[in-house]
């Protein structure tokens, strides 16, 4: 299949390229936030969001996505080893179960664990943008958007466009990536496909990465629109440390396959997407890599769901609504065979209170087949002081159902427990943010409070750990970011982006006399970001990122990590980048030695 396609693709492509060219930045006052229903301008939004634009997808000293999401302002991201063959993605102290990975507004949650989240089948190169939504997702994206939401955004271009990257480095390192569009009429398509390897930083840490990618869509006439997507990932890696430490020999491979159809209708007054998708994940693991006999678990998931979300506008103002419907499946030979059902609906307004108030409020009321019907309400108010100045405060309810590995595991030192109930989360922020020329700045206080939190708990280093509804959690912090991005100046040495950011977190947990915990003291308490990217001349640019990373229950680091580009955006580019340039020794999850200096170079060839 992938072949033909491929195929297909290559088949109509052209032999007259050019030099692309592409503009450096975005501004952030132009982009609007891509919710399912209701979609407001960045500038305008009541909620703090963090954008990632496709020039600092490009200009990042990181070779993932993983990676890339460790620089933004409270994001938590804890690999177990290079390149983010593996990691966990946190947000306000939320763990990897309690955020929601979404691409394209599809919802990328996996039943049967999160630790494989960011399995996502979209090489980087194929990447618009990507926006992080802290704070309580439910009333927008539904079930596991707990504590945030990270939602990875393609494009479809109407240019044609090819791309070709490759880089070699340390640990035997290597990469090759392919991007092409190829409108043609009304028809829009995009293609990618990358390959990544390495022999690994330490004994068994050795990992393989595929990915396939094909979009198109079609525009019908002017109201109405079809879209398609079809992706694919396989990768296998050892796990020397991924759960356990007591077993260095562990070993994974996981294939993630992906399709989706959709059909927008849209007016001046309303937009109605209606889409159908299906996600699958098979995951091989062993104990011992070379004796799958001692220890080894099959997992197969599938997901099948079909969403409608729309919105139309009013004398009342904007009016969002939804339905959704997933079916969750599993075929394990350690969790046992289980399906669950899960409906949805989604309400909401956005009312204009004067000229400079607004107000955003709604609710979704969800249905579990094991849970019965529950109901999270949420609202947001925002004050336009200034065109450039905004306050604004929002409260929401959030919740999240317990995986198969949490309700059913049984394993050498991890067990789980079928009496869980999902846990629940009241929220609550207030905050200011700066929108002008260039500069954004925005300062957050934040508060989660739940008395069922989902946490893996021991009595001593004897029992295996087991999944227990805490009775009171509390989390709260403050989140400050300063940002100037510019996308052209004068001078051999122009500033054309600066980051400067600070996240505290406090966590009171009410721990049981004589029990232990896993995950909910592990997560951030102290994050400092900072970086700068410069232009040199005309074609060279140099990216410098620092970041200080302090958490609950580990040992704090210092990280600097740095990337050189030439001719970025021209026919051909080379870049060099080197990670962790202060060789500093860290952990980042679990029993897993991070890697100490090492450095990557390569090429980028880009036509259109």
């Amino acid at each position: 299949m992938k072949k033909l396609l491929l195929a297909i693709f290559l088949g109509g492509y052209w032999s007259d390229l050019t030099a692309q060219t592409e503009p450096d930045s975005l501004d952030l006052q132009e982009i609007v936030i891509q919710e399912n229903r209701i979609q407001i301008p960045f500038s305008k939004q009541s909620r703090n969001i963090s954008v990632i634009t496709k020039p600092q997808l490009e200009t990042t000293p990181a070779r993932s996505l993983q990676e890339i999401l460790a620089f933004v302002p409270g994001v938590d991201v804890r690999q177990r080893g290079v390149t983010g063959v593996q990691a966990d993605i946190g947000i306000r102290g939320g763990s990897f179960n309690q955020t929601l990975m979404l691409l394209n507004g599809i919802k990328l949650t996996d039943p049967q664990t999160g630790h494989h989240l960011m399995n996502i089948p979209v090489p980087m190169v194929n990447i618009d943008r990507v926006e992080i939504l802290k704070g309580p997702g439910s009333r927008i994206f539904g079930q596991n958007a707990y504590a945030g939401a990270v939602n990875v955004i393609t494009e479809l271009s109407n240019t044609r466009s090819l791309r070709l990257q490759g880089y070699g480095g340390d640990f035997t390192m290597r990469g090759l990536a392919f991007s092409g569009s190829l409108p043609s009429g009304n028809y829009r398509q995009n293609l990618s496909v990358s390959f990544d390897e390495s022999a690994g930083h330490w004994y068994n840490s050795d990992y393989q990465v595929s990915n396939f990618f094909y979009e198109g869509g079609l525009a019908l006439n002017e109201s109405h629109e079809l879209r398609g997507m079809i992706a694919y990932s396989d990768r296998s890696f050892g796990a020397n440390g991924f759960y356990t430490s007591t077993f260095p020999d562990q070993w994974e491979s996981l294939q993630t396959s992906l399709g989706a159809l959709s059909h927008t209708f849209s007016t001046t007054k309303w937009r109605i997407n209606t889409r159908a998708y299906w996600r699958k994940n098979a995951d091989e693991y062993r104990l011992r890599r070379n004796e799958p006999s001692f220890y080894q678990n099959f997992h197969t998931s599938n997901t099948y769901a079909m969403e409608t979300n729309g919105s139309f506008e009013s004398r009342l103002g904007t009016t969002g609504f939804g339905l959704e419907y997933r079916k969750e499946q599993i075929e394990s030979n350690n969790l046992g065979n289980h399906d669950r059902t899960l409906a949805g609906v989604f309400l909401e307004q956005l009312i204009n209170l004067g000229e400079k108030t607004d107000f955003r409020a709604g609710v979704y009321s969800n249905y579990f087949n094991e849970f019965g019907w529950k109901h999270f309400p949420g609202a947001e108010i925002g004050y336009q002081a200034t065109e450039s100045l905004r306050f604004y405060s929002g409260y929401g309810k959030s919740f999240r159902i317990p995986t198969y590995t949490d309700l059913f595991y049984v394993g050498p030192t991890n067990i789980g427990n079928a009496e869980l109930q999902p846990e629940q989360a009241q929220n609550f922020e207030i905050g200011t943010k700066w929108v002008t020329n260039g500069f954004f700045a925005e300062l957050v206080y934040f508060l989660r409070s739940t008395d069922d939190l989902i946490e893996w708990t021991r009595p001593d280093e004897n029992t295996p750990w087991q999944p227990q509804n805490f009775n009171e959690v509390n989390f709260n912090g403050i989140e400050a970011a300063l940002t100037y991005r510019v996308s052209s100046g004068n001078g051999i040495f122009r500033l054309k982006e600066l980051l400067v950011s600070y996240n505290y977190i406090d966590a009171n947990l009410v721990e049981r006399p004589g029990t232990e915990t896993r995950y909910a003291l592990a997560a951030l308490k102290h994050q400092f970001v900072t970086g700068a990217l410069l232009g040199i001349g005309q074609k060279l640019e140099w990216n410098t990122k620092i970041r200080y990373v302090e958490r609950f229950s580990l040992s704090p680091y210092f990280l600097l990590d740095s990337r050189m580009d030439y001719n970025r955006s021209g026919k051909l580019g080379l870049f060099a980048e080197v990670s962790n340039i202060s060789d500093t020794d860290y952990i980042e999850s679990g029993t897993v030695q991070m890697p100490g200096r090492w450095f990557r170079m390569g090429f980028m060839l880009n036509f259109e």
